[in-house]
């Protein structure tokens, strides 16, 4: 065998989305683009904002020395300030710069702080149904993934929560609006959360790390607010990407922010530099930091993605499915209408839509729609749901 055996597994159980999207591809070939209705992959389809396009024609003319060369590896002090700024004003907490460290995304933001805080044998606590790449980020520094479910509704569960703490416990990840589920947790759910950590990290004497992945904190609807973890919990910290917020997933440009209530953050934050550097990713992409630095306050139009979101569930409801609907994030996850949801997502795939059965999530009996798409996919996709759901009952 030429690869590793830990690889080779994993081929086998990699990510579901990203079979169904080149499923899409090949399909879009067969039958043409407008006849395949692709809900597969979470790829932002909203125009970036003006001021973003203006940004970039004007950084692109200016004259600046080493325009494209090397950051420090933490990233442009004059970008970390403006991020620590916003951040102080949402938070309520004095964050400075030096608490804020650039990442290639959210992805890479992770990635980072896993190196920097897991030993072989610690346990990360991650939230039924998830983003598939967790446990494999976990892994990759010889984490143990220890779950704990949700609530029907997919509301935090702190006595599942607090059951999945154990000794070895060095983390817990959360994502809100969280992906798949378009679930936000509330400022009470946070708030209790951190009490539970609070005193599980006391009786066992460690601290608990509070991870936030918030890839999705600006694409939330109806005048939910997304609290801040760093206000909540002293042992946190957040993991952001601008992939959404400025739809701009293929610049990969996030950060990191640490917690300044962190016992030694110093040293987490001289880590974290440190695993940005050694974990290949050297430092954030140089022209995207300069340009985020200058729109901490612009955001794409969030309520293109409600319109969306609101088409979706009106189609589906008055087809007959069930689902919560979602809060934030582009995400729809809906319960299938028989219980093996693999199976089902290959009868829409008969109709020419694509979707993510929720087993690849940790949520068997739903799958997942991703409605970053044309009005005209959800629209024209319509008569398949239907014909699908009635062949099942």
């Amino acid at each position: 065998m030429t690869i590793a055996k830990k690889i080779k597994s994993s081929i086998a159980q990699s990510s579901m989305i990203r079979k169904m999207f080149e499923q899409g591809i090949l399909l879009k070939k067969k039958y043409g683009a407008d006849k395949v209705y692709d809900f597969s992959l979470g790829n932002p389809n909203v125009e970036q904002p003006d001021e973003f396009k203006r940004e970039l024609i004007n950084l692109a003319a200016e004259i600046i020395p080493l325009k494209h060369g090397y950051t420090p590896n933490a990233g442009y002090i004059e970008t970390r300030q403006a991020i620590a700024q916003k951040i102080s004003r949402t938070s309520g907490l004095k964050i400075g710069a030096d608490h804020v460290i650039m990442s290639c995304g959210a992805g890479g933001a992770l990635n980072v702080i896993f190196k920097a805080l897991l030993d072989p044998g610690d346990e990360v606590i991650v939230l039924k149904p998830f983003f598939v790449e967790y446990p494999f980020y976990i892994e990759n520094f010889s984490g143990i993934v220890k779950y704990a479910e949700t609530k029907k509704d997919f509301s935090l569960d702190i006595d599942s929560i607090a059951g999945a703490i154990s000794e070895k416990t060095k983390a817990i990840i959360l994502n809100s609006p969280n992906n798949p589920t378009g679930k936000v947790y509330s400022e009470k759910e946070i708030a209790e959360l951190s009490q539970v950590l609070l005193e599980k990290g006391r009786a066992l004497g460690k601290t608990i790390y509070l991870i936030s992945d918030e890839p999705y904190a600006e694409i939330v609807f109806d005048g939910v607010t997304v609290p801040s973890v760093l206000a909540a919990y002293p042992n946190s910290i957040v993991a952001y990407s601008y992939s959404k917020t400025l739809s701009l997933p293929g610049e990969r440009i996030g950060y990191i922010a640490v917690s300044p209530e962190i016992q030694d953050a110093g040293d987490l934050i001289s880590a974290l530099i440190l695993c940005t550097r050694i974990l290949g990713f050297v430092h954030a992409p140089a022209l995207m930091q300069r340009i985020v630095a200058r729109l901490q306050d612009v955001a794409v139009d969030v309520k293109v993605y409600q319109n969306k979101r609101d088409l979706l569930c009106a189609g589906l409801s008055k087809a007959g499915y069930k689902f919560a609907k979602p809060q934030g994030a582009f995400y729809l996850f809906v319960q299938s209408p028989i219980p093996d949801d693999v199976a089902f997502v290959k009868m829409l795939l008969q109709k020419n839509i694509l979707v993510v059965p929720g087993s690849g999530f940790s949520g068997p009996g739903y799958f997942r729609i991703a409605y970053c798409v044309d009005d005209a996919t959800i629209v024209n996709s319509m008569g398949g749901f239907d014909e699908a759901i009635r062949e099942c009952n």
